[in-house]
Parts: C-alpha cells; structure tokens; sequence
C-alpha cells in the first residue's frame, strides 16, 4: 500500500489531466466555489476517521478541480469538529468525514446543549464501513466463537473484556453480544484502544471487540486470537474467520466513516459533490486501500446514510438503556 500523506494540503493540480464527466464537474465546480474544500476530521491524525479523509482527498481533488484540506480537530468526543461543521457556511466548501459511534453513539451519552448531529449536520454520502472483530489473548480457554460462549455461560462474572472506555462503540457492540447470547462478562474500560490493547496482549484482559487496524498485526503473529467478526461478511483480510451471524448470534454492528455538511447546502452543489465522493469510492484504488485496512468500501447517498445512522441510534439506545451505560 503507497503511503498515506500526513500533509494537511492535497492539491487537485492533476485535474487538467481529467476529460469527460470528471472535467466538466471539476470545471462546474471551480467556478462556483473557486476556494479549497475543508474535510473537517473529529480524530487527530492516523487514526480511520482520519485514513478515511485521507483515502478521500486527493482523488476528489482531481475530479472536483480544486484543493483539498483535511482538517484535524479532534475532542470532545466529536462535538468540536461537528459544531464547527454544523456552523460552517453552507457553502459546499466545509464537510465532516465523520465516525459512526460520534453521529449515532455520543449524543445518546453526551448531549450537547444546542447541538445535535442528528438534526444539524446534513447526511451526504457513506465511504467505510469497518466491521470490528473479535480476539481473545492466545492463552484463553476457547478456540471458536461458539466455545468462547459456553465458557461465559459456566463462568458468569469470571469473563472480562476491554473497551476505549464507557460508551465507546467496543463497549456497545459488547454489550449488545451480552444481550444476544444472555452472558454475563465484565467490562473493564480503557481511556483508548492502545492501553486496552497492551493490557490484552499481557493477559490482564479476555478479550475486545474493535475495528481490525491495530489488531491484525498481532493476530498474524499468533499474538491474539480471531474469534468472529460482526460485520455482515468476511472480512478480506482475515477471510478465515467467520461471523457472528454465521455462528448462530445476529450480531451486525460496525464502525462507518462518511461525509457530512452544514444543513442548507445547495441542492445542485450536494448533487455534484456526492457524485464525486461515489467515483472515488467505487475506483479500485480506493477498495483496494480500504481492504489493506480491514475495511470494505461502500458508497450510500444521503437519503440512505441519514436511514443508517437513524436506525443504528434506535438500537443503540436500547442498548444503553438495557444496559445502564454511562459515560465518562
């Protein structure tokens, strides 16, 4: 995989070179923006919000004719980089590349007075989705899934798991597989995935349920092991290992990346724009890097990305009540 550019600037200065379709939008657009768009990113750097902007600006800058800037602003759990979207002149020049557990998880937890992303960011276009997967350190007692869950069940209490912290989506889907399989397991949160992570990898904890990135290193060198993944497929990367659906339990539950804007954005400008977004994220360049990253493209319009983040809030927020989380 050729190296994601950490630079904050990606010129579009090969669009020249575009013909057809791609010209004429690129050109249509110039000349009713003429400034660079701001993929706005509610994470610091390196992190997948971030890839995912990063996967995203270079060829968009191509097609629409113009720089691109991502923009880091990570803290209070996405509220920063989503007010400032939301706030933003719907001019078609400031978007949000946006993390599923920020749009549909926090403001369950977390509200915010005056700010709800639900109603005031308007939905564009889905690019990720990152089914999470889930490893248990190399020495616990279950080879599969289905063994994992007969030892929860004769060992009620015994079994603990790691998250990023109370409300995190690791939390949630854990959760959610709690009250699929009727287990009872211990959650022990972590203030991120990189302490959950080395205390797993000592054998402090069980087991987590996260997005594939930082974990497949260690699966590979046998460091970890791969139970299932809660996404509706196999992932690419670990084909070998099989879903939660497939082994009995209906558990779907992954992180997605996707553009958001301020409310009030042109019609004719939204239209251009998220046909952009689809040409890059249905290229084979793009698929391609997603896949290296344990993730699967998936362009969704607007009309289907505000259905998605709508229907995952209401199972959300049964979640969070049957379970009385809490934030931090």
């Amino acid at each position: 995989m050729t190296q994601i550019s950490r630079r904050t600037l990606i010129t579009g200065a090969a669009a020249a070179a575009t013909t057809g379709a791609a010209s004429f939008m690129g050109s249509a657009f110039a000349q009713s923006a003429g400034r660079p768009i701001t993929l706005v990113v509610p994470t610091p750097a390196g992190g997948t919000t971030d890839i995912s902007a990063r996967l995203l600006a270079e060829p968009l800058g191509k097609i629409l004719g113009v720089p691109v800037v991502v923009d880091n602003r990570g803290g209070a759990n996405g509220n920063i980089a989503g007010q400032m979207v939301a706030r933003a002149p719907a001019d078609g020049n400031t978007f949000l590349v946006q993390y599923s557990g920020y749009q549909s998880i926090t403001p369950l937890l977390q509200p915010v007075a005056g700010f709800d992303p639900g109603q005031d960011l308007k939905a564009i276009a889905h690019l990720i989705d990152a089914p999470q997967l889930m490893v248990v350190r190399n020495n616990f007692p279950a080879n599969t899934f289905a063994e994992f869950i007969k030892y929860a069940k004769a060992n009620p209490g015994k079994v603990n798991y790691a998250s990023s912290g109370n409300g995190s989506l690791q939390h949630v889907t854990t959760e959610l597989l709690k009250d699929l399989t009727k287990t009872y397991m211990t959650h022990i949160p972590y203030r991120g995935t990189g302490q959950a992570l080395t205390d797993l990898l000592s054998g402090t904890v069980d087991f987590t349920i996260t997005t594939p990135p930082p974990l497949l290193p260690h699966i590979r060198s046998g460091k970890l092991r791969a139970l299932m993944v809660t996404g509706r497929t196999r992932l690419a990367a670990q084909p070998d290992v099989p879903t939660a659906t497939e082994q009995g339990v209906p558990l779907v539950a992954s992180s997605w990346f996707a553009v958001y804007g301020p409310n009030g954005i042109p019609n004719e400008t939204l239209a251009r724009v998220s046909a952009a977004i689809k040409q890059v994220v249905e290229s084979e360049q793009f698929r391609k890097r997603a896949e290296e990253q344990g993730a699967k493209a998936v362009f969704l319009n607007g009309t289907e990305l505000a259905k998605l983040a709508s229907d995952e809030r209401g199972m959300w927020g049964r979640i969070i009540k049957v379970s009385g989380i809490k934030a931090d």
